[in-house]
């Protein structure tokens, strides 16, 4: 059974899987918020979508690993390997499934770009900017904990509609501690135990 370190996470939506046997190391989301050290060592990089919360062109343009990312996605200046969903890819050793496909909708349209969630090992899903559900059962969820798209009521539907076995809880860059307490307290009372916040840098297998 493959066995891997989850580390959730660096700041915000990033997060960074590793092998346990010493095999590759797989980063989803390193942004601009994120810290460097996320990538370092990385041999593989997944990239929901377009927003710089979620992928940092500098650090990316000179990383020299595979970057994969929905094919539509508009990120100048960065070559990646463009997928969409249902497709299924190799990364850093990983078995990947793209999900989804259109990010969340903020205020009638808008944001409106190409999306995807990404089921690794059909075990653990990062949902981006998304609160898509796979059809089948997980592991480990990562879930949103705030954003201009949605509200704390949704993060909980979410945990209730994907049930995996364990949440943890991404998304959080623009949370102050009196609202990272509260948005916390919510989804551990209604998750049914299954929640739990990393701090950023924290590791769990």
């Amino acid at each position: 059974m493959l066995v891997w370190v989850l580390i959730a996470k660096y700041t915000h939506s990033c997060v960074r899987l590793e092998h346990g046997d010493g095999g590759g190391t797989l980063v989803i989301d390193p942004g601009v918020w994120s810290e460097p050290e996320a990538l370092v060592g990385a041999d593989a990089v997944l990239v929901t979508h377009e927003h710089g919360d979620h992928v940092d062109l500098l650090r990316l343009k000179g990383l020299g690993v595979p970057v994969f990312a929905p094919r539509a996605a508009r990120i100048p200046g960065l070559d990646f390997n463009g997928v969409v969903s249902g497709e299924e890819f190799t990364a850093a050793g990983f078995r990947v499934m793209a999900q989804g496909g259109r990010h969340a909708r903020s205020y009638g349209e808008l944001p409106d770009c190409a999306h995807l969630g990404y089921l690794v090992e059909e075990r653990l899903y990062h949902p981006g900017d998304s609160l898509y559900v796979p059809d089948r059962p997980l592991e480990t969820l990562l879930v949103p904990l705030q954003a201009s798209w949605m509200k704390t009521s949704e993060a909980i539907d979410f945990v209730r509609a994907a049930a995996p076995e364990r949440a943890y809880g991404i998304h959080d860059g623009q949370l102050n501690g009196r609202g990272l307490s509260g948005v916390n307290g919510w989804l551990t009372e209604e998750c049914g135990g299954r929640y739990q916040w990393l701090a950023p840098g924290s590791a769990v297998r």
